[in-house]
């Protein structure tokens, strides 16, 4: 069968201790059946590791960050659209979001295609509003509070038993087992990611995840379960298994069809010994260990690049289970001409 040609932009190409999904996505499209994708590479940083790795990009440009404005991503995307004519673009930072939503019909005038949840989904489902997302969906959630100063801090021990869970409204999430602790995660996530910071009720168990894509009409088009077997400082899995588990997959697909979630999706949850599932997260994009679901036979990035075309999409039926990932370093060599054409003229 002829493979379909097309270009797909790609966002979070840092392949650091705290990897975004756009390399792993940029893989899963690699290995696709249907398509031979020209890979357009989005950077907000210079160093981000996905330029300069081998297959990964064919083209990278660097793209202003979403806090300097829809209008100046715009004006920045239709540039590189008149050189590269996009016909997909999958952002893959939860920061970004909001941005490309808000700006999806300039880029359908510009012939860009996306497939992204809506305003709705991604304000519902923000960490700060999960009890009552539990509440509505009928979903175990962990208690939790939103801080905004130094001064909430010191109520905590009224509210909660150490220790507890400090999270960034984004990114971040440390454990703190008393009220010092909590004061330095709070500087420390604040400073980067702003107000609020929420405290979570701490559950013990085994941290159990799921990458999972809707259509957005209530149909779970793939989902792959899987528990982390290595984390890093930071909460990131460096190594992790597919799991055989009929309860975190029918809490996916009852999920997706209550919502009719739009897009992929990161259910993060931790198992109790009672076989108890709570959800701590839900990220509302593809996660970085996507390419394990690849492995284990559901190449999601494919199947969303199809549903932002426009393409039917059969749902996946299964997947292999006890595929395993392990993350590593690698020492990538370039050259210095390299890094200063991307800083000069923002593309390489």
């Amino acid at each position: 069968m002829k493979k379909k040609k097309i270009v797909v932009a790609v966002t979070g190409l840092n392949n650091t201790d705290n990897p975004g999904p756009g390399v792993p996505v940029i893989r899963g499209i690699r290995e696709s059946e249907e398509f031979d994708a020209r890979i357009i590479g989005l950077a907000y940083e210079n160093l981000e590791p996905g330029i300069y790795m081998k297959d990964i990009v064919d083209k990278a440009y660097q793209i202003p960050y979403p806090s300097s404005g829809s209008e100046a991503l715009m004006e920045r995307l239709a540039y590189i659209n008149s050189v590269e004519n996009i016909d997909v673009l999958i952002p893959n930072f939860d920061a970004e979001l909001f941005t490309f939503m808000k700006s999806e019909d300039k880029l359908k005038e510009m012939g860009i295609s996306t497939f992204l949840p809506t305003t709705e989904q991604l304000e519902e489902r923000q960490k700060s509003n999960l009890p009552a997302y539990g509440k509505k969906y009928e979903i175990k959630v962990p208690y939790s509070k939103d801080i905004t100063s130094h001064w909430d801090i010191q109520n905590i021990k009224n509210e909660f038993q150490y220790p507890v869970l400090v999270k960034g409204k984004f990114y971040d999430a440390y454990i703190a087992y008393n009220d010092d602790q909590v004061s330095n995660h709070f500087n420390k996530i604040s400073a980067k990611w702003g107000l609020p910071i929420i405290i979570q009720e701490f559950i013990r168990g085994t941290e159990v995840n799921v990458v999972a894509l809707g259509d957005g009409k209530g149909n779970t088009i793939g989902a792959v379960p899987m528990r982390k077997q290595y984390i890093t400082d930071k909460g990131k899995g460096w190594g992790g298994i597919t799991l055989s588990d009929k309860n975190m997959l029918k809490i996916t697909t009852d999920l997706i069809s209550k919502t009719k979630w739009r897009g992929g999706m990161e259910l993060e949850m931790i198992k109790t010994v009672n076989n108890d599932y709570y959800m701590i997260e839900i990220n509302p994009r593809i996660p970085a260990w996507v390419y394990l679901a690849v492995g284990a036979g559901q190449n999601i990035p494919e199947a969303l690049v199809k549903l932002a075309l426009g393409m039917n999409v059969e749902p996946y039926k299964s997947y292999e289970v006890g595929k395993m990932f392990i993350r590593y370093s690698y020492d990538l060599i370039g050259d210095i001409q390299q890094f200063e054409k991307l800083s000069i003229n923002g593309e390489l």
